[in-house]
């Protein structure tokens, strides 16, 4: 026993000279020191080690849509490995042929092979034949794998007598272990065949574009043929390459024919064909993604979920590493319909950038999440450019932003509180035309944080002081109506009633608990906006965003997650609030735009014209679409610009994001039912009273009419002057509602917590 495993590793090491080891490398530990090296290597080959560990081939984890299609991939190594009846015959056959003919026949260890190919390679001059057993390539392949770092890989890699010997034990406890169809199968999936494709389902979609299970003879020899010097035959390198790797893949078929594995008439038709190569490019991360900003939210959901690891090293790992399959919210339909309104009012190049999430009421999954940038690092990683890589769509801790500040979509969340203590519909009061926080504001800590220093006015168009009802106040946007209604509720109760409903700062800081808080002065985005007006829509059921459903192992284990939903308001107030919203498009600052179907929402546009904001919703759909420059919201306000080829003298919610909102939700709900609001309880919300409003509305319609009046005089003059022609052309600003954006005038616009709308 003892001589023959002494020849046996003496052999190898001859082999191994002509691969480039040592021959007395091997050779002399195994003879050196008489009796005692002798009693050594018997037990070093027959006292074998436990099989080396295996920890799971590095995989790619994929992302999928709704419907199951294929957005995105990650990995660490381009691998998705396959059982062995998914390979084709005629691949097993050609791996075998040219790396270890007699796999079948021998142990782990092939003395007769290794001489075979000591002989042929040296005749040849160079490699032919492989040396090392597919058992013991195997073995130094999970050496490798296993490896962490860049040291560690070059250890695995080392030659040396220690490692060869170790590596031919490890082999030997490989062989007792597993058959040899498990030792082939886990051979062909670990294996790299170059060109960045690890296993051979990889390498079949990256040369050829097929699986492994339909590669055809001259594809499967190709294949084989790269095993041996992945580097030098790396087809996507060049010309010198693919031709060495066409001289690899004439040899396989050589060594089958020779093998008779297939006849020489077919090796010959075989060697006749071209390479064939259809090279398809497998890139991964959010960069290559078909939805690149919901690919970032997806990555990062991964990355501070304890359920994908306890640790981020550990979630990051399992990201590149898990050959997990995620299934995300994202809805094709929604997606394009979305990016489709973007791009047709918003320019990549613009330094203005508009973003847009929808979100289904009543479970939060995301439909659509976009950006008007390209996703990627500007030319000379500028920051300014038509490309980013911050998700503006969404907070810091999804790849996003400092947020913008959100305006007036904040004074539904004043509407709902003062619809949950008792106010009706009519309700209202008599208003200042300006206003001071002096008194009354105090914050969730029991502090005033009264401001009086500040003085609030209605923005143009939102009317005087006077008589408001609630509907009223919230159609116009009226700034000192939700000042005022603000602090009868209690500011307090006002912040609560937004937190209930999701609201966070997208800079993940506490809320600015202050007075202007009903004008939004917190900096928000648009996923978070319309997660909180998608609880409106799901009657008072808040959901908190959800971009991944189920999660696939690589073993096929399937986890499915449930929405994350509370009730945040009760049915009928979230009922009687959808019924004052409806308003905002009948008869307020969206009057003149729709989307052909029940319909309730909110402009927002803040003080000095900062950023614009519109955050509506449908009973299935909702969606809040956002807009500012990218230099710097204060630095850089929305007035005299040029965005995607059109000019505005100051951007308003319902200017831009209002048109942009109505636009994508109308593709996106084409081919859906359409569905109604519920019904207000009228005996509990209507009945209400303003004194004075009637004739208040009816003098504001008069002084309307005159107005109307004196402006179509004036025209007419110009025209007797002029002699001009009427034209149909309409105004840059066409489609504006005359009652005004609700945007806020305060008389210290310098002042970030202060005075937004």
């Amino acid at each position: 026993m003892t001589s023959r495993l002494l020849g046996a590793a003496a052999a190898l090491g001859l082999a191994g000279a002509a691969g480039g080891i040592l021959v007395a490398g091997l050779a002399m530990p195994l003879v050196s020191g008489a009796g005692l090296a002798a009693r050594n290597a018997t037990s070093m080959f027959t006292e074998l080690p436990p099989p080396p560990r295996e920890d799971g081939l590095p995989e790619m984890t994929r992302i999928l849509d709704r419907n199951g299609e294929q957005i995105a991939q990650f990995y660490y190594q381009n691998r998705r490995s396959v059982p062995l009846a998914r390979v084709a015959p005629v691949m097993r056959q050609a791996i075998v042929a040219i790396e270890d003919s007699r796999f079948y026949e021998h142990g782990g260890l092939d003395v007769k092979g290794t001489l075979r190919a000591l002989i042929a390679n040296t005749r040849a001059g160079g490699i032919r034949q492989g040396g090392s057993s597919i058992t013991q390539q195997l073995v130094k392949n999970i050496m490798v794998t296993r490896a962490e770092t860049a040291r560690e890989r070059a250890l695995a890699r080392v030659r040396s007598i220690q490692r060869k010997i170790d590596e031919l034990r490890y082999a030997l406890a490989l062989e007792k272990k597993y058959t040899k169809d498990e030792i082939l199968e886990r051979y062909l999936n670990i294996a790299y065949f170059g060109a960045g494709a690890f296993g051979v389902q990889a390498a079949a979609r990256r040369f050829f574009g097929v699986d492994a299970a339909d590669l055809t003879l001259p594809q499967a020899a190709t294949l084989a043929g790269a095993v041996r010097t992945p580097y030098s035959t790396d087809p996507s390198i060049g010309a010198a390459q693919r031709a060495r790797l066409l001289a690899r893949r004439d040899l396989v078929l050589g060594r089958m024919a020779e093998l008779r594995m297939i006849g020489q008439d077919t090796a010959r038709t075989a060697r006749a064909a071209p390479l064939g190569l259809r090279m398809r490019a497998e890139p991964g991360g959010c960069q290559a993604s078909t939805y690149p900003f919901f690919c970032v939210y997806v990555q990062q959901e991964v990355l501070t979920d304890p359920a994908f690891g306890r640790t981020r090293a550990e979630r990051e790992r399992r990201l590149q590493r898990g050959g997990l399959t995620l299934w995300t919210t994202v809805d094709p339909v929604a997606q394009r319909a979305a990016e489709r309104a973007i791009a047709a009012r918003v320019d990549a190049g613009d330094s203005q950038v508009a973003a847009e999430t929808m979100i289904e009421p009543g479970t939060g999954f995301i439909r659509a999440m976009t950006v008007s940038k390209r996703y990627g690092r500007n030319r000379h990683n500028r920051s300014i450019g038509p490309r980013t890589t911050y998700n503006l769509a969404a907070d810091q801790a999804h790849g996003g932003g400092l947020g913008l500040q959100a305006g007036s979509t904040f004074k539904a969340f004043t509407l709902a509180t003062a619809l949950s203590q008792g106010m009706r519909f009519g309700d209202g009061f008599q208003i200042p035309g300006a206003f001071v926080p002096g008194s009354g504001y105090r914050n969730c800590s029991g502090k005033a944080v009264n401001d009086p220093t500040t003085t609030i006015y209605n923005a143009g168009g939102e009317g005087r002081g006077g008589p408001y009802s609630l509907e009223m106040g919230t159609w116009n946007s009226v700034n000192i109506f939700f000042m005022t209604l603000e602090r009868e509720v209690g500011l307090c109760n006002v912040v609560e009633t937004a937190r209930a409903l999701g609201i966070r700062r997208a800079d993940g800081e506490p809320l600015h608990e202050v007075p202007t808080f009903t004008l939004g002065v917190n900096e928000m985005d648009p996923t978070t906006v319309a997660a909180a007006f998608a609880a409106f829509a799901a009657r008072g059921r808040y959901c908190r965003p959800m971009a991944i459903t189920a999660v696939v192992a690589k073993d096929g284990a399937r986890t499915e997650r449930s929405p994350d939903c509370v009730t945040a308001l009760e049915p009928e107030v979230a009922d009687a609030v959808n019924h004052v919203l409806e308003g905002v498009f009948a008869r307020g600052t969206m009057r003149g735009q729709s989307i052909g179907r029940p319909q309730a929402g909110k402009t927002g546009t803040n003080n000095g014209y900062t950023s614009a904001w519109f955050a509506g919703y449908t009973p299935t759909l909702a969606g809040a679409v956002s807009i500012g420059d990218i230099r710097g919201a204060y630095r850089h306000p929305l007035t005299g610009v040029t965005i995607g080829g059109r000019y505005y003298g100051a951007v308003q919610g319902a200017s831009l994001p209002g048109p942009i909102w109505v636009d994508s939700m109308r593709r996106a709900l084409r081919d859906t039912p359409v569905y109604g609001f519920v019904p207000p309880d009228t005996a509990r919300f209507g009945g209400g009273f303003t004194p004075g409003l009637r004739k208040f509305i009816a003098r504001e319609q008069r002084r309307r009419e005159r107005e109307a009046e004196r402006r179509a005089g004036r025209h007419d003059e110009r025209r007797a002057a002029t002699g001009a022609k009427e034209t149909s052309a309409a105004p840059a600003d066409a489609g504006a509602p005359s009652t005004g954006p609700g945007r806020a005038a305060v008389s210290r616009p310098g002042r970030r917590d202060r005075g937004a709308a």
